[in-house]
């Protein structure tokens, strides 16, 4: 879940224009030189096959020319006049080598160059492990059969992923107090949502080691308490953009990044496991994905999935969870495509669940009952009612859990209404259908909790004391 209150996304289109030099005598002017250039300069492509967007800037009466030097690179044009752009396809690499191509455009006596990189094609019968795989400690159930040991989970809200620091967005440090606490409450999974991204450096991705250590540090809280873990990559500003001008972009950090928390986390038994993303969407799209959208999602889990068994040891055969687009059911029933993975049966699927919105999110909505037992019909939508709670899950039971691949409901949860006198029954009768339904369909519900306690909040723990400040939640969401 995004914090309520992200940083405003800002667009800089760069147009670059002819300069222009004078002297102090205004008489002699110097004549501006073409105004050349292309962006971006490179490109980096996964071994996929791909799609992306080169933008030429170029004077609106100057003519251009293009040439492309490799022919698993189709251009959509090799000639045009001004500004404009051009599409760019290209072919899956099958080859187990690295490839580059230069598209050269010229303009007059100028030229500029584009370079294109692709990966080599990593499939389950080239994977080259950086150390051998050790099956040590590593389970051998089948990702479904994970599901039905994880019992019901709670998420670390807006703490290691809030951007500007741990208590950046209000809440104390995580501590072994609250893990404990959590523990003690019944739940046998904890989600650490994680933004890796806050402490990296922003040209080489490398993780600070002191922010790993950290973060490692609140594993273990719940490794000793015997609990899973899910630890994922969490919206981290968004820089996961799944269009085609973005994709080689993503995929180049996402790998860099996976390898790197994959490494230090390499020595976890079967208990860790790893989520590549977090609600992976275009910024402010919430309607149905275009094909270049959710093709290009789906090559960001392919990515995670690539990168991290490549790492070996214990991660040849860890549990990783990767999303359908936004999570959204619907979408990742419509869309989501498996991963190919060289270890079979460890891959699961994660969704979210916050339907209807106006009642588990609105802050200003006055719909504030749910389900069968909603006694006014102004204050009521219908259409979500536990009818469609169990539909939706059983699209991925149909879809996903019956063909071998274990679900994660990663996040659901309704806000508390302080304002609103009797609201909190229809909370408690919601998170209940809910996370009922959920175990009935073979998901694992793990409900979110933001740490925040008093009107249009989530909180179940008080983050500074571990006490439970909704018991009645806390019954609703066990078995």
């Amino acid at each position: 879940m995004k914090k309520s209150y992200l940083l405003k996304t800002v667009l800089l289109l760069c147009l670059f224009v002819g300069s222009m030099s004078c002297s102090d005598d205004d008489t002699k002017t110097t004549k501006d030189p073409i105004a050349f250039s292309i962006t971006p300069e490179t490109m980096l492509f996964s071994a996929k096959n791909g799609n992306a967007v080169m933008n030429i800037h170029l004077e609106k009466d100057a003519m251009w020319t293009l040439t492309n030097s490799a022919d698993w690179l189709t251009v959509s044009g090799t000639s045009g006049t001004g500004m404009g752009y051009v599409s760019l396809v290209i072919a899956e690499n099958d080859t187990e080598e690295a490839r580059t191509a230069t598209i050269t455009v010229a303009s007059g006596s100028e030229t500029r160059m584009v370079q294109i990189e692709q990966s080599a094609n990593e499939n389950s019968s080239t994977i080259t492990y950086d150390i051998a795989p050790d099956p040590s400690n590593m389970s051998t159930m089948t990702s479904v059969q994970l599901t039905a040991e994880m019992g019901t989970g709670w998420n670390l809200g807006n703490t290691l992923e809030a951007i500007g620091g741990e208590t950046a967005w209000g809440n104390p440090m995580a501590s072994k107090q609250l893990v404990d606490a959590v523990k003690a409450a019944g739940f046998k999974t904890i989600r650490i949502p994680v933004s890796w991204s806050n402490f990296s450096d922003d040209a080489t991705f490398t993780i600070n080691p002191a922010w790993l250590a950290r973060v490692e540090e609140v594993v273990n809280y719940a490794r000793d308490n015997d609990m899973y873990v899910i630890m994922n990559e969490h919206w981290d500003g968004g820089w996961m953009q799944p269009t085609n001008a973005q994709q080689a972009y993503v995929n180049n950090r996402l790998a860099i990044m996976w390898k790197q928390v994959a490494t230090h986390f390499r020595d976890y038994d079967y208990h860790l496991i790893f989520a590549g993303s977090n609600e992976v969407m275009v910024d402010g799209d919430y309607g149905t994905p275009t094909s270049e959208y959710y093709t290009v999602q789906n090559s960001f889990n392919q990515t995670f999935v690539t990168a991290v068994r490549a790492t070996g040891g214990r991660n040849a055969y860890r549990y990783l969870a990767v999303q359908g687009f936004n999570t959204n059911i619907d979408h990742t029933f419509a869309f989501a495509a498996i991963p190919v993975d060289v270890t079979p049966t460890r891959l699961l699927m994660e969704v979210h669940y916050y339907d209807p919105y106006n009642f588990t999110l609105n802050e200003n909505s006055t719909i504030t009952q749910w389900g069968s037992i909603a006694t006014d019909p102004a204050q009521t939508e219908t259409w979500a009612n536990e009818a469609f709670v169990d539909a939706q899950f059983q699209k991925m039971k149909t879809k996903f859990v019956d063909n071998g691949v274990g679900v994660i409901l990663g996040e659901f949860g309704a806000i508390v209404r302080t304002d609103v006198p009797g609201s909190e029954t229809f909370r408690i009768y919601y998170l209940n259908y809910v996370a009922n339904s959920a175990r009935t369909h073979g998901l694992v519900p793990v409900y979110w909790d933001n740490g925040f306690i008093g009107n249009h909040t989530m909180a179940l723990f008080n983050r500074n004391t571990g006490e439970v400040v909704y018991p009645d939640i806390l019954d609703a969401l066990m078995p």
